[in-house]
């Protein structure tokens, strides 16, 4: 442990007490520049069980702080935590071509396709997340955040897998985005008694109920769009790992 004597910004021996830090320790405050800072600094190695519950605590819907409580970290640590958690997540959500025959031609896949409301900041800067859903499989095969137009449903498209885009039939409703989109014979607009929808429709239910920041009446509201996609895209990774994995267990 390592004990000041001076201040860390500029040397200066000249500083005074200035209250304490949100962990409870004497802060102090320099007379010449003004750096605030402790005189016993002490940072403490999260460990890996920490690291392992709060990647798990990621996936439900608990607010950063109330992370932060329970496995009593700062929220510091815990933004670059997610930083570098998120960093490292694949292109491909984790998708896996799990329980189907090799023997079959791939036609048709079926798929499901949704939106969803939600916001950044404030309810006024609506953010929609378009979903692609396999249908038998339940992976999620490709999303996008953005607005509800026919940009955003372009975008979607262009991020749905080559193998799905040429062998995939497509279930949505009848949004009139996804007309000039999706090639019309592969395009099914379908009414919600379809039944048709209701994987991707349930798959949107449990994003609001596991992702904090989807939540319509709460604080835990993201306030940057890139933390908004990326902590969607970290719960459909481990989402899609889940399911893969329930497969190959129900194939064997």
């Amino acid at each position: 442990m390592v004990i000041r004597t001076n201040c860390p910004e500029c040397g200066s021996r000249k500083y005074k007490k200035n209250g304490h830090t949100r962990n409870g320790k004497q802060n102090h405050l320099c007379k010449d520049c003004g750096r605030e800072f402790v005189l016993e600094p002490e940072k403490e190695v999260v460990s890996e069980e920490k690291k392992e519950l709060a990647r798990q605590l990621l996936l439900e819907r608990i607010s950063l702080r109330g992370i932060c409580r329970v496995i009593n970290v700062s929220l510091t640590w815990l933004l670059g935590f997610m930083a570098n958690l998120f960093e490292s997540l694949p292109d491909d959500l984790n998708l896996q071509m799990t329980g189907r025959k090799k023997d079959i031609i791939l036609m048709k896949f079926e798929s499901e396709v949704d939106e969803m409301w939600s916001f950044v900041s404030k309810k006024t800067n609506k953010q929609w997340i378009w979903i692609a859903l396999d249908s038998e499989t339940r992976q999620v095969i490709a999303f996008y955040v953005g607005d509800r137009s026919k940009e955003s449903a372009n975008k979607l498209w262009n991020r749905v897998p080559e193998i799905y885009k040429n062998n995939g039939i497509f279930y949505t409703d009848q949004y009139e985005s996804y007309k000039d989109i999706i090639p019309e014979s592969q395009h099914r607009p379908v009414s919600k008694d379809s039944r048709k929808t209701n994987h991707v429709e349930r798959f949107n239910c449990t994003l609001r109920q596991r992702v904090s920041r989807l939540v319509r009446k709460a604080l835990s509201f993201s306030k940057k769009l890139k933390n908004h996609i990326l902590s969607i895209k970290y719960f459909i990774c481990h989402y899609n790992i889940t399911k893969s994995k329930a497969l190959l267990a129900l194939h064997g």
